[in-house]
């Protein structure tokens, strides 16, 4: 089953215990189709970017709720129930990518051997570059350029003695 984050942004009066019944309910969904809920978090009261439009008027804060759970992907299509929620001012569920979890979560090496897939073939190193070719620095080095140090700059008098 795929993680998936359940955020939910209540109206800034909303009591604390109509919040944990809010997730409860949505707890008990997760569970009623084999899923399980791994973390619970809550933001507290958040400003808001812009006010939220609702029946009872204009909301600049909010609460901010944030469940995460493994639930099946047919799941997100039965939280729609939400949209009647008069104490929520928006929902949002987001999938995890990249997460990994069941028996590819208990085989995993912790990152130990991380930097084992990196090859050391593609890198530069000084024995590398050939002398004469593009990639040295051989053709700034000559002491032919106009711009070395042994060059004569002409000044006026110079000029009108010729």
């Amino acid at each position: 089953m795929p993680l998936y984050d359940c955020m939910l942004l209540a109206k800034p009066l909303v009591t604390r215990e109509a919040m944990a019944e809010l997730v409860a309910r949505v707890a008990r969904r997760a569970y009623q189709r084999n899923g399980v809920v791994t973390d619970v978090k809550s933001f507290g009261k958040v400003q808001l970017g812009y006010g939220i439009k609702k029946l009872d008027g204009r909301h600049y804060q909010g609460q901010l709720m944030q469940m995460t759970m493994m639930v099946p992907p047919s799941f997100t299509k039965e939280l729609h129930y939400l949209n009647k929620e008069d104490r929520l001012l928006r929902w949002l569920v987001v999938k995890h990518r990249d997460a990994v979890y069941g028996l590819e979560f208990i085989n995993e090496d912790d990152g130990r051997n991380e930097m084992n897939g990196f090859s050391l073939a593609h890198t530069k190193h000084d024995h590398d570059i050939e002398i004469g070719s593009d990639d040295s620095e051989s053709e700034f080095l000559t002491s032919s350029d106009e711009d070395s140090d042994d060059y004569n700059f002409g000044t006026e008098d110079d000029e009108e003695k010729k």
